[in-house]
């Protein structure tokens, strides 16, 4: 097995380990992921009346949480517990009951024990509907043992 191989196995292993008991995510968001790679991550929600906020559109609250949760799978990809130490987020267009909000993150740079990750969101439409920028932490421990 190549090292690229591995590292890749190892972070769908660790995407798997994290997803199945992320109650949050996958039980109260209602998302789906999708893809976590080395550095990398893609998560999948679909926009119902529960995520709606009093003007009929998606909470901005959802959408972050959308992304802040591609960005735990991309900055725990490499098997080193991490956790956020900063998050923020840019609100381009509106999220509307039905649209399929599909999340995908990248690793800018690790350094460290701190790593920078951006997030884009998209609609069904591949429009871009939130910019988000997480720095991550490292903590003890790892997700799972190889």
């Amino acid at each position: 097995m190549s090292l690229s191989t591995s590292a890749e196995a190892l972070a769908t292993m660790v995407g798997n380990t994290m997803f199945a008991s992320d109650v949050a995510s996958k039980d109260t968001m209602g998302m789906e992921l999708l893809l976590c790679a080395p550095g990398h991550a893609r998560m999948r929600m679909q926009v119902k009346a529960l995520h709606l906020n009093g003007h009929g559109i998606c909470h901005g609250g959802f959408i972050f949480t959308l992304a802040d949760s591609t960005f735990a799978f991309a900055c725990n990809s490499h098997n080193h517990n991490a956790v956020a130490a900063a998050a923020s987020i840019e609100f381009l267009k509106p999220a509307k009951l039905d649209d399929v909000l599909t999340c995908t993150g990248q690793e800018q740079i690790l350094s460290g024990r701190h790593g920078v990750y951006d997030m884009a969101v998209r609609n069904q439409h591949d429009e871009v509907i939130a910019l988000f920028r997480g720095k991550s932490a490292q903590i003890p421990g790892q997700v799972v043992t190889p």
